[in-house]
């Protein structure tokens, strides 16, 4: 009897596609009705009714099918989280094709080294970015007073924004700026037609 796949795809904002995961899924095997999906969600969100949902449709001897591990897990501990459901279902798990068993000794050592490698790629982004807001706000200090965002910046926060890793509050944090003008320099990127409309007025919630 041919094993049961259940696909899971994830995107961290609205605005991003989950075409190529769709497609990345059918490739492995999945039938499109079996893919459940996430939108607008950040990986270091638990409440993912779409993962919710794939784990509950996965039963003894299933295989859970995710295009990368970043897709179902952003952090050591919310991979060994999944890693313990698949492990009680005996259930097992396909990143891309490379199939692991969480219930296996073998099978669980290279799901947990993807996920340490994940979190520290993570926590690498966030230190260059911190440093090099640090660096721009010490050079803009220099140069007297200057445009709280200048257009170099300004780039980077929106790009940070599409990545989906941070919230307005985050970045704001970051840039060391008023949540209003990340607000205001995400609204002049959206009139500029490089992303669609959105309530930026709005703060984003936890995680967003």
């Amino acid at each position: 009897m041919k094993a049961l796949l259940i696909g899971y795809a994830r995107v961290s904002t609205d605005a991003q596609d989950l075409t190529a995961q769709r497609e990345g899924l059918l490739a492995l095997g999945v039938d499109y009705s079996r893919i459940y999906v996430d939108h607008g969600l950040t990986g270091t969100n638990r409440e993912r009714p779409g993962l919710h949902e794939a784990l509950a449709a996965c039963r003894e001897g299933a295989t859970l099918v995710v295009t990368k591990l970043d897709r179902s897990a952003r952090s050591l501990p919310d991979a060994r989280a999944i890693a313990e459901v698949l492990t009680r279902r005996q259930v097992r798990l396909s990143l891309g094709g490379q199939v692991y068993d969480p219930h296996d000794p073998v099978g669980q050592l290279p799901f947990n080294v993807l996920a340490m490698v994940a979190e520290f790629e993570s926590d690498l982004i966030r230190l260059r970015t911190r440093e090099g807001i640090r660096v721009a706000k010490a050079k803009s200090k220099l140069r007297g007073k200057q445009p709280k965002l200048n257009p170099r910046q300004e780039t980077h926060l929106v790009d940070l924004y599409r990545q989906g890793e941070h919230s307005t509050a985050e970045l704001a944090d970051l840039f060391g700026v008023a949540r209003s003008t990340v607000y205001r320099a995400l609204e002049r990127d959206r009139v500029r037609g490089n992303q669609p409309a959105r309530q930026l007025g709005t703060p984003a919630g936890p995680g967003h």
